[in-house]
């Protein structure tokens, strides 16, 4: 089923979720800056593997509220190994108009 992703406000977040939901590691990178700052759950992690290996097996069920002019973007999520949970993602840009920050986790 296809995720509703026309709450989505900004357009470089909206580009990195429809990457996501369609498993597209080739439009998901150049999205972000080079020294990209990732965190899940409040854990520095390495970006790329992360998301190399979560790539395919990860998407957002529902997207049920997004704030921050577009920049955070709550709902529910599907994990293939840790099942189904709400999770937040919060975005942030560079002056180049990259995203440089992306700190993701669980919400209750």
């Amino acid at each position: 089923m296809a995720v509703d992703l026309s709450k989505l406000s900004n357009a470089k977040v909206k580009a990195a979720i429809t990457a996501l939901q369609n498993g597209d590691l080739k439009s998901w990178f150049p999205l972000f800056s080079d020294s990209v700052a990732f965190s899940e759950d409040g854990n520095q992690m390495q970006f790329a593997n992360f998301f190399k290996k979560a790539f395919g097996h990860e998407r957002f069920i529902s997207i049920d509220k997004v704030e921050d002019n577009g920049l955070s973007v709550y709902g529910d999520f599907h994990s293939d190994q840790w099942g189904d949970f709400k999770t937040a993602f919060k975005f942030q840009m560079d002056k180049s108009g990259k995203i440089n920050r992306l700190d993701i986790g669980q919400t209750y």
